[in-house]
């Protein structure tokens, strides 16, 4: 008869497991900064959308805007922390709009 893991094993044993936490200064700055990073990603990525005006370059550009997008959306608890502040997504928010018309302007270029 096989012996069951929890009695091989002391660490196998159910017990809550304590997750090392980090000041949510630490997270909400690397978080911020991450997004920020999209942002630029995405930016430059417009920037040479614009001057090479290629089918692909504009596709890369608009899975990074949808991607910013996607970051800026507010978090749930616990992870409020891991956001940009509302005021700022609101604005960055205004500005993946304004890089998705800039998008469909250049796609009817490339058309």
């Amino acid at each position: 008869m096989p012996l069951a893991i929890s009695s091989i094993l002391p660490a196998a044993k159910e017990k809550l497991r304590q997750t090392p936490t980090l000041p949510s200064a630490f997270g909400s700055a690397y978080s911020i900064a991450e997004i920020n990073a999209y942002i630029a990603v995405r930016d430059q990525l417009l920037a040479e959308a614009e001057k090479q005006g290629t089918t692909a370059k504009l596709a890369s550009t608009a899975l990074a805007n949808d991607f910013v997008e996607g970051c800026l959306k507010p978090a749930r608890s616990p992870y409020e922390a891991q956001c940009l502040p509302e005021a700022e997504a609101i604005r960055e928010r205004k500005r993946c709009e304004a890089v998705r018309e800039r998008i469909a302007q250049l796609r009817k270029g490339v058309a």
